[in-house]
C-alpha cells in the first residue's frame, strides 16, 4: 500500500429495522472515495422472490456475504472505504466484517443506531406503506428478527459510533 495513500475504512452499521440505517449509510458513502453497498438491494435482485422468512434471509445473506467479502477487501487494498448496509446485528455478522477490514488492513468503525423499537416500528409502517423498500416486513417479523439483536459492546474490541434517535 502506498504510504502516502490515506487508508481506507469499512463502516459496518449497526441497529434494528428502520433504525435508519440506510440513511446513514448513504451520507457516509456521500464522503469522497467512499462506496456504499447495500444488502437489501443485492438481495432483492439476486432473490427476488425467495426471502419470504427468517430463515430464507440467514441462507440468503451468509451467500451473499461471502460473494462480497473478497470484493469489499479488494476496494479497502485499493484505498476506497466501504459503507455496508448489512446489518451489523450480531456478534457474528459485527466479526464478519471486522475481520474483512484486518485482513484488508483497514480501519473498522462500527456506526450504533440506538433507537427504541416503539420509533423503528413507526418508521416500519411508513416504510411499509410507501412501497419503496424491496422488503416488507410485519411488525411480527420485527419482533422474530428484533430477538437476534445484540447491541454492540466495548468487549468486542471495536471502534462504535452511537447514534441516538
Amino acid at each position: 500500500m502506498d504510504p502516502i495513500a490515506p487508508a481506507a475504512t469499512l463502516h459496518s452499521v449497526c441497529g434494528k429495522i428502520a433504525a435508519g440505517k440506510s440513511r446513514l449509510v448513504q451520507a457516509l458513502a456521500a464522503q469522497p472515495a467512499t462506496i456504499g453497498i447495500s444488502e437489501d438491494d443485492w438481495l432483492s435482485r439476486l432473490y427476488p422472490g425467495e426471502i419470504l422468512e427468517l430463515a430464507d434471509y440467514q441462507r440468503c445473506a451468509a451467500l451473499l456475504r461471502q460473494a462480497m467479502g473478497p470484493h469489499v477487501q479488494a476496494l479497502l487494498r485499493a484505498a476506497v472505504s466501504v459503507v455496508l448496509d448489512f446489518p451489523a446485528n450480531t456478534l457474528a455478522t459485527r466479526a464478519w466484517a471486522r475481520s474483512l477490514a484486518d485482513d484488508a488492513a483497514a480501519a473498522h468503525v462500527v456506526h450504533w443506531l440506538d433507537v427504541p423499537d416503539s420509533v423503528c416500528k413507526e418508521r416500519l409502517r411508513l416504510r411499509n406503506a410507501s412501497g419503496l423498500h424491496p422488503f416488507r416486513t410485519s411488525e411480527a417479523q420485527y419482533d422474530e428478527i428484533t430477538r437476534h439483536f445484540v447491541a454492540p459492546g466495548r468487549d468486542e474490541g471495536l471502534r462504535i459510533v452511537r447514534h441516538g434517535d
